[in-house]
């Protein structure tokens, strides 16, 4: 990933296992503070959360396991690019109230 390569997770317990802990060790893998309470921050999670509403939206739904895969990459493709380059330039807006609340919840 190269030097300046920083892993991002939030705080959920599988991620912070002793297992997990170890193999970043052992790959020299630097992990990201995060706060306890603020998994939204992550772009990643706002970009699940549009995935399953397009899924959820489609009509007919998908009723089998190979119609929800071909269905997930469509609309995996179809999320326009700027929507998730809009999620990455609200870090900065979306950061500074959490950092004023120590980490907890945020009025967004």
């Amino acid at each position: 990933m190269g030097a300046e390569f920083l892993f991002m997770d939030d705080n959920a317990r599988p991620h912070r296992a002793n297992i997990v802990d170890e193999c970043l060790l052992s790959e020299d893998i630097t992990r990201m503070d995060w706060p306890a309470y603020s998994p939204d921050l992550n772009p990643i999670e706002h970009v699940w959360d549009m995935l399953g509403r397009r899924i959820a939206a489609r009509q007919p739904p998908p009723t089998c396991l190979p119609e929800l895969r071909r269905a997930l990459l469509d609309e995996w493709c179809n999320i326009p690019q700027d929507q998730i380059d809009n999620l990455i330039l609200s870090m900065p807006r979306r950061c500074k109230p959490c950092i004023a609340s120590s980490g907890r919840h945020t009025p967004y």
